[in-house]
């Protein structure tokens, strides 16, 4: 850095802006590993039963996935624009740059990438995230010593206690409600395929039904945000306000799939129970006895010789029986 421009050399060098964040990817590599795991136990699966347990497998955990990831990311909301702000404090340069302002359940995530990306020789690339316990005087304070650039100080500044738009309260609050409410569906959907492995579906479907509605009820707690008068951003010329974005969108469809998957489950259920059990591999009974029908023909047994009789007639008496009267295995190949 240099003395050109205005632009001072005490500033540290910023942090290089991640890629993609950790927690996330361990979460999507625990699943990765759970879905390969089972997808092994297929080849031992006969029939068309193997892709029914395939859709089972992979629908089960995209739904467990998604509501455990939805907790970690940081787009349930989102804001940006492109426009001219001034670079850091005590400085007059002025840099044309993207700012974005992506809100998740625990904390904000705050980006300015220029426009082009290297301006008064500098790259300017930051991607600065702050967690709700932590964003207060303290937090900012900090963020002002490492002489981050005015638009990211003056959008942490709006979430700090001091702020008269409160919005680290509106935030927080909801953010946190949303999350519990979403931890809830988690353990409900843990349950529900713990039930598919019952006698009664029905139960299973009642709690797949219930993940549906935790997560409906996580998305209305973090919709309380757009209640209230929402804070203005003003940066430079121009200014942005919050909207829903993938994360919120994503939570309504698996909350829909949730919906439709218990729904069925349950009306089938009440119209064709023994279809449904025989569906989820629960009625084993039913498949031995169709099993052994086809496998094991009628034969037929010399009477006279099963009576231990030592002159044989010459028409002897012939009895006709099933093949798993002798041999209960019979049916095996």
């Amino acid at each position: 850095m240099t003395f050109y421009d205005d632009i001072y050399p005490f500033y540290p060098l910023q942090r290089t802006a991640f890629i993609v964040s950790g927690r996330l990817l361990a979460i999507i590599l625990v699943f990765l590993m759970l879905a390969v795991g089972l997808l092994l136990i297929l080849p031992g699966i006969r029939g068309r039963t193997r892709v029914f347990w395939m859709l089972r497998i992979m629908i089960s955990l995209f739904v467990g996935v998604v509501i455990v990831a939805l907790n970690f990311t940081n787009s349930w909301a989102e804001a940006r624009m492109t426009t001219n702000a001034t670079y850091k404090s005590f400085s007059n340069a002025v840099i044309q740059a993207e700012v974005g302002l992506h809100v998740g359940l625990y904390g904000i995530n705050v980006t300015l990438r220029g426009n082009p990306i290297v301006q008064f020789n500098e790259t300017i690339n930051y991607n600065e995230m702050f967690s709700w316990h932590d964003i207060a005087e303290e937090e900012y304070e900090q963020a002002l010593i490492k002489g981050l650039p005015n638009p990211i100080l003056y959008i942490v500044e709006k979430f700090t206690l001091s702020s008269p738009c409160g919005m680290i309260f509106q935030y927080s609050y909801s953010g946190r409600f949303a999350s519990a409410t979403l931890w809830t569906a988690f353990c409900c959907w843990i349950l529900a395929n713990i039930l598919f492995f019952l006698p009664d579906v029905v139960y299973a479907g009642y709690m797949t039904m219930a993940t549906a509605a935790f997560i409906f009820f996580s998305m209305a707690s973090f919709s309380t945000i757009m209640n209230v008068p929402r804070c203005v951003f003003s940066i430079g010329e121009d200014s942005f306000v919050t909207e829903y974005s993938h994360s919120f969108w994503l939570a309504l469809a698996t909350g829909v799939l949730c919906t439709i998957i218990g729904f069925f489950v349950v009306m089938l259920y009440f119209l064709m129970p023994e279809k449904v059990k025989a569906a989820f591999s629960l009625s084993f009974d039913s498949y031995e006895d169709e099993d052994e029908d086809k496998s094991c023909p009628e034969g037929y047994l010399n009477s006279v010789f099963l009576n231990g009789e030592l002159h044989l007639p010459l028409t002897p008496k012939v009895t006709p029986v099933s093949w798993k009267e002798i041999s209960p295995y019979c049916h095996q190949e």
